[in-house]
């Protein structure tokens, strides 16, 4: 059956050590799935919006839907141009937990599984391969925050909400959380030692305000 499949690529994917082989065996893995069904997870995607405000509406599902295609479209090309093998760095720690949630959230179903599968496996290529979010830079959230890309460090104004939800892709995300309206920006081009200042003093400002 599907599951079982699913379930032998998961433990397959948890077990590599490297970037370079977790992308190489993520490509032979997605080489299995069609232009189709990544069109058809973007219409599933589209169909989830129904009922949302128009204009952000319209903004997000431009903007994932093209992430999906610029994912998919990565994953084979850098397969064919033999991308993977100087990625000799090693994964997170927590790069097998990830594939151990993926197992649980894609071990039932029917059909539409098979494309839950596919978005996990797209989001993993970008948090572990890539070392970016599963989301845009740019994608907005309910209120008006967005992912940003400030002085090479990803923010994501929902990161706190890692623990939400179980099939959550926020405790894998590189992406760190954003910090609070009023708070000074993460330095222009600043040193490491001044990325660091600007570090402890967003966590001691969150510290002390709860």
């Amino acid at each position: 059956m599907a599951e079982e499949g699913f379930k032998g690529d998961c433990e397959r994917l948890g077990n590599l050590k490297t970037r370079g082989e977790l992308g190489r065996e993520i490509a032979a893995v997605v080489s299995g799935y069609s232009a189709r069904d990544l069109k058809k997870m973007q219409m599933n995607f589209s169909g989830s919006l129904a009922g949302i405000d128009s204009k952000y509406k319209k903004k997000l599902e431009k903007m994932i839907t093209g992430h999906l295609h610029e994912t998919w479209e990565d994953i084979r090309l850098m397969n064919q141009q033999g991308s993977f093998s100087p990625m000799k760095d090693l994964l997170p720690e927590d790069a097998g937990g990830y594939w151990k949630m993926v197992s649980l959230q894609c071990s039932e179903g029917d059909l539409s599984v098979r494309l839950r599968f596919l978005k996990f496996l797209l989001a993993g290529f970008c948090m572990f391969v890539k070392k970016i979010p599963p989301h845009p830079v740019g994608m907005p959230f309910p209120g008006g925050d967005s992912v940003q890309l400030i002085d090479g460090i990803y923010y994501c104004p929902v990161r706190i909400k890692a623990g939400d939800v179980d099939s959550a892709l926020c405790p894998f995300c590189p992406a760190q959380q954003t910090p609070e309206s009023g708070y000074l920006k993460p330095p222009v081009k600043g040193s490491e030692h001044r990325r660091q200042e600007y570090l402890r003093n967003t966590f001691d400002f969150h510290h002390y305000n709860g």
